[in-house]
């Protein structure tokens, strides 16, 4: 079984499709029902949809509490739900809104299902990333809400970063376990709704340039699809698209930024992580217990 989150649109979208099409049993973890279940209706397969918005704290506890009750085992979660250069606001929790849902959100639905995955051999985590983790990026722990200034490119590029950190965290504590993987991938640069909230000197480039220099959702959902189902990833790693600047192209390994993989970074952030949105993860708390 596979929770996919934003599965309603774009990479979310085609990930589900490719998923259930092939046989898996899909919930798309949606924001707004009634655009889920017009997306469930185009895809041929046993598809469900979830109540998740990943702005509020509440309604992930929610949405995990009624998956636990339906479902007793989860195979696949891909946090893949995300927004993008928004303007300056916060979600319910008062989180910015870039890394409270793009990082927060998917941190906190991560720790209230793991539970479900860890006895399921070859059981996985994706998280969607992208080549913005390495403009202007940086986990800024004296202003993480941006509560002093506010910089769209920052505040996208500060979440994107800790999908990657909480990704190789989450597999540096998934390693003893021996059965669940934590995996990244990103899109390069797909045609999806996710550029609606850029500046205009951006997004007005991109369309104009859209059949040149990006590609179609059902590409850019390829990182995620292998990440989640080629038999040869290892935990870890990290996929994209293999053409020039990782932009199109078939999925490979890719390599992310250098402060990506800074342990003691990923480390604190987890930490805060921990702290802002009340969730411990339960390999965290067995590690914990192993070392008192």
């Amino acid at each position: 079984m596979a929770v996919v989150t934003g599965a309603n649109t774009g990479l979310g979208f085609e990930t589900a499709r490719a998923l259930a099409e092939r046989g898996a049993s899909v919930v798309l973890a949606v924001r707004n029902v009634e655009k889920g279940e017009k997306a469930a209706a185009r895809i041929n397969g046993e598809v469900t949809v979830q109540a998740l918005d990943l702005t509020s704290l509440d309604s992930v506890r929610a949405a995990a509490q009624d998956l636990r009750s339906r479902y007793d085992r989860i195979d696949l979660l891909i946090n893949n739900a995300g927004v993008m250069y928004t303007p300056k606001q916060t979600t319910a929790d008062g989180f910015e809104m870039q890394f409270g849902t793009n990082h927060l959100g998917h941190f906190a639905l991560t720790g209230l299902l793991l539970d479900l995955m860890l006895p399921v051999p070859g059981s996985r985590v994706v998280t969607v990333s992208s080549t913005g983790h390495r403009i202007r990026a940086a986990i800024h722990f004296d202003d993480l809400q941006w509560e002093r200034s506010y910089s769209r490119a920052g505040a996208y590029g500060q979440s994107k970063l800790a999908n990657l950190m909480f990704t190789y965290e989450l597999q540096r504590r998934l390693a003893s376990q021996g059965t669940t993987v934590a995996v990244a991938a990103h899109p390069g640069l797909s045609s999806t709704e996710l550029v609606r909230n850029s500046p205009a000197a951006i997004r007005l480039p991109l369309t104009w340039l859209a059949p040149l220099v990006t590609q179609t959702p059902a590409m850019g959902a390829l990182p995620t699809l292998r990440a989640a189902a080629d038999p040869a990833v290892l935990g870890g790693q990290y996929y994209g698209p293999g053409g020039r600047l990782e932009i199109k192209g078939h999925p490979q390994l890719a390599t992310s930024s250098a402060q990506s993989y800074e342990t003691a970074v990923q480390q604190r952030l987890w930490a805060v992580s921990e702290d802002l949105t009340g969730v411990m993860f339960p390999a965290a708390q067995t590690q914990q217990n192993q070392i008192q």
